[in-house]
């Protein structure tokens, strides 16, 4: 497994906690299957950049399958962990088809948000040699975005609307006030910047 600061254990032991606060808050889910998917969701990580990016997650859950049965699992909970890996990915566009799977994508994508999804975004964008942000019009007010370039115009294009996707009561609850404390922090990055935060970047 490639190893970064956004994928590395400790990310996996933040989505194994969010998988059993929200299991717990939606009283459903396997914990067999969720403990699994959250160690070894991100088996086979792929660069974000990388045009094979789509692909990591079904990867993952082909190479889970051996772990699984060395751990003892029979063959319905090898098959359930494996869709909720497959599934897990914002990129792969796959369609949860269980509550596990549910479960472990909302995880996954809360680890992307509040306090650790600021950390995780510039420790990306540090890797990936991003600019914080465009000098002139830091919130795209009259340009496009790239984030690709930028790493403030990837909060606008993916991050601020990933709550709006989580597809459990107790996630969404969780990703509200997660979202509520990224806005929080471009409003005072835009005040140290010298500029104010475009209505349009703050969530209702």
């Amino acid at each position: 497994m490639v190893q970064d600061s956004a994928h590395d254990l400790a990310h996996l032991d933040r989505v194994w906690l969010s998988c059993q606060h929200i299991s717990q808050g939606e009283r459903a889910g396997n914990p067999r299957v969720l403990l699994a998917g959250s160690y070894l969701h991100d088996l086979i990580n792929i660069p974000k950049n990388s045009e094979n990016r789509a692909h990591a997650s079904s990867l993952s859950a082909e190479a889970a399958a051996l772990h699984l049965d060395s751990l003892g699992y029979d063959e319905s909970e090898i098959q359930a962990t494996q869709h909720a890996i497959e599934a897990h990915s914002f990129s792969a566009g796959i369609l949860p088809r269980s509550i596990d799977a549910l479960i472990l994508r909302d995880a996954d994508r809360l680890d992307a948000l509040g306090a650790v999804g600021i950390a995780r975004t510039f420790s990306v964008a540090g890797a990936m040699r991003r600019t914080l942000y465009h000098p002139e019009d830091p919130f795209a007010c009259s340009r496009d975005l790239d984030d690709y370039k930028y790493s403030i115009d990837h909060w606008k294009v993916k991050l601020l609307v990933l709550a709006q996707g989580l597809a459990t009561p107790t996630g969404q609850a969780i990703g509200q006030v997660r979202v509520q404390r990224m806005v929080s922090f471009l409003e005072g990055f835009a005040e140290e910047i010298g500029c104010e935060l475009p209505d349009a970047w703050r969530q209702d």
